[in-house]
């Protein structure tokens, strides 16, 4: 295995990911799906959900915890609202065609908004509101997810990393985007710093004495057993505002279960009470709203985009060069990604050609 990082261009990672896939079974236009939200990952910078996360899905495609086949069924609907079945299939699918949904009534009533059960993980959050912006719309996205924070003043982990992305079109370059986690890092980032072989900082995780964990891979074994949890935003206690980290994260596990008689909390756990791998049942909101139906498009945009531009020409705090605004890195870290490849360390090289050869998926050589 090499020792150097190695950098592979964007067109070909995607056709690779879309191509494992498919060796699963997964219908051509689904495995698209799925290798363009994995790759829009790598090209905004979010190394923690790109094609780092592929032997993720191959892990649980093979377990049978994410169906290789997507049905999604219809079990309510509104002019403005539906509730949908994901039958355990694959999320980036489930999460394209419920923000598509939603996105289709707010063209019409100028609100769509979707309720998701029973999914899968479903790549960055992120994704969903940028396809109601590139529609002159304004899109929001919640979902939950397995159990691994814990609530302030607790340290068992009950909710999930629960993150909460919002997106609005600008009359900049790039739109406004928000996406985050509710806890102050998300396992995604764990499993990156365990690939690159670095600790963790201490004040992330705790333990069930409520000590901080720093090695990777501790606090992945740790977590498997339900002995580590991350800290919501603001970290232990109230002092720093970890209650509002908390209180957020409550927000979304309520959005994401609650309109869709859907799972939460410790029945995300993927496991069945045999202690043999299970459906993670994970629940998803999407909301669209239809700038149009508030204000002409352009001021909205305008309006927008002058908020933005104030904000980073205000005063910035000693040696510091810039303030950003959300969406701004990531616009700039698409442009050098597509540019010089997706950077992937040995533990990822590793990786792809771990599933590129079990999935006999010799056409593809690798650099490394």
């Amino acid at each position: 295995m090499s020792d150097q990082n190695a950098y592979l261009p964007v067109d070909f990672l995607q056709a690779f990911v879309k191509d494992c896939f498919i060796a699963f079974g997964t219908a051509p236009d689904d495995a698209q799906i799925c290798a363009e939200v994995l790759l829009e990952s790598d090209l905004r910078g979010i190394e923690s959900h790109g094609v780092g996360r592929l032997r993720y899905y191959y892990d649980r495609l093979i377990t049978g915890q994410h169906n290789v086949h997507t049905q999604i069924d219809t079990i309510r609907e509104s002019p403005t609202t539906a509730v949908l079945d994901g039958n355990h299939g694959l999320g980036m699918v489930i999460g394209k065609y419920a923000m598509n949904l939603a996105i289709e009534k707010a063209r019409t009533y100028g609100l769509g908004a979707v309720a998701v059960r029973n999914s899968t993980h479903f790549g960055i959050a992120g994704y969903y509101p940028s396809m109601a912006v590139a529609e002159g719309m304004v899109g929001l996205t919640f979902t939950n997810a397995r159990p691994s924070v814990s609530p302030t003043f607790g340290t068992m982990p009950m909710m999930g990393t629960n993150p909460i992305a919002f997106g609005a079109p600008t009359d900049e370059l790039f739109p406004f985007l928000f996406d985050a986690a509710t806890p102050i890092v998300q396992r995604g980032l764990i499993e990156r710093l365990m690939r690159a072989e670095k600790p963790a900082q201490e004040g992330w995780l705790v333990d069930p004495q409520n000590n901080y964990l720093t090695d990777p891979p501790q606090i992945i074994a740790a977590l498997t057993k339900g002995e580590a949890a991350f800290l919501p935003l603001g970290g232990i206690g109230e002092d720093l505002g970890g209650h509002k980290g908390y209180g957020l994260a409550s927000i979304v596990e309520i959005l994401s279960a609650s309109f869709q008689t859907g799972a939460f909390l410790l029945q995300l756990s993927g496991v069945n009470p045999d202690g043999s791998p299970g459906h993670f049942k994970v629940g998803h909101f999407f909301m669209a709203l239809n700038v149009e139906s508030f204000v002409d498009l352009e001021t909205f945009k305008h309006t927008t985009g002058s908020i933005l531009r104030e904000l980073r020409a205000s005063r910035k705090a000693p040696g510091q060069e810039r303030i950003f605004t959300a969406g701004e890195k990531e616009y700039e870290k698409s442009l050098q990604v597509r540019k010089d490849g997706v950077e992937l360390n040995p533990n990822l090289q590793k990786d792809l050609k771990f599933v590129r050869d079990k999935l006999g998926l010799t056409q593809y050589e690798f650099p490394f």
